[in-house]
């Protein structure tokens, strides 16, 4: 899992997961560009990291011209793209009748269409290496659901369909698409989303204890998943949905049912 002489791209990659896995690349002696439009976090991390290996590019990627002028600064920059981590998302809240349409575009702006615009203009210089690997920042909201995050979870579920369907059109040219789907992590996306409650402490106990391991995760978790399916230990797997949730998905009905002595106690 090292990845000397590759060149990887992070987008949302200044915060959060985003951001560990920026460090978890750069660690493992990669060409790291993180891509963000938080300025100020995106400068701070590279002051940070103080390395030439990890540069910074503020990035609008939502908007179509922006990313196609983008990508090539990246290239002559750090010399291709060997990995494509699209991680870059926002956390949205409201019903079919409650989001509004600004809320349902932006949200799957962020989530969907950046993930579109930033392969679409990177896979071609992926062909000229020979062959790379793309990671996408999935959900456990792409496999469920949870009430009021219609647009959250619209975007989520089509970042599947965005991973498998990039995986079979481009598996003849060497690239391998695979999608990370994490439980709740710790991170300044999900303190923000706490902060919404009367009682943000409580949502954070509510966080840790819906996992069967008994806490949320870290976003450096998710960043090892992420190397690994981007190294060539992970040579064999692409168009996956890999789910690094603590076992969150696993109890039906959730922590409260199993807790509730559902079933009968042997003897």
């Amino acid at each position: 899992m090292n990845f000397s002489g590759k060149v990887v791209i992070v987008t949302g990659g200044a915060s959060g997961i985003g951001r560990a896995t920026s460090l978890e690349f750069l660690n493992r002696d990669a060409n790291v560009a993180v891509l963000d439009r938080n300025d100020d976090a995106g400068q701070k991390l590279a002051r940070e990291a103080a390395s030439d290996c990890l540069r910074f590019f503020y990035a609008d990627l939502s908007s179509g011209t922006h990313v196609e002028q983008l990508i090539p600064k990246i290239v002559k920059a750090f010399g291709g793209i060997d990995v494509l981590v699209s991680n870059a998302g926002i956390q949205t809240y409201g019903s079919a009748t409650t989001t509004t349409e600004a809320e349902w575009d932006d949200t799957l702006a962020a989530n969907l269409k950046s993930g579109f615009l930033v392969s679409k203009h990177s896979i071609p210089y992926m062909i000229q290496r020979g062959g790379g690997s793309i990671v996408i920042t999935a959900s456990v909201q792409s496999l469920g659901a949870q009430r009021n995050s219609l647009a959250y979870i619209v975007s989520k579920h089509a970042l599947i369909g965005l991973t498998r369907s990039m995986a079979l059109d481009y598996a003849k040219d060497n690239i391998r698409v695979n999608a990370v789907c994490p439980g709740a992590i710790d991170t300044p996306m999900l303190r923000w989303a706490a902060s919404l409650d009367d009682n943000p402490e409580r949502v954070i106990a509510a966080c840790h204890k819906i996992h069967p391991v008994g806490r949320m995760g870290k976003p450096e978790e998710i960043a090892q998943v992420i190397a690994f399916l981007a190294s060539d230990l992970a040579s064999f797997v692409t168009g996956s949905v890999i789910t690094a949730d603590g076992g969150l998905m696993l109890p039906i009905g959730g922590m409260s049912f199993q807790e509730s002595g559902t079933g009968a106690k042997k003897a």
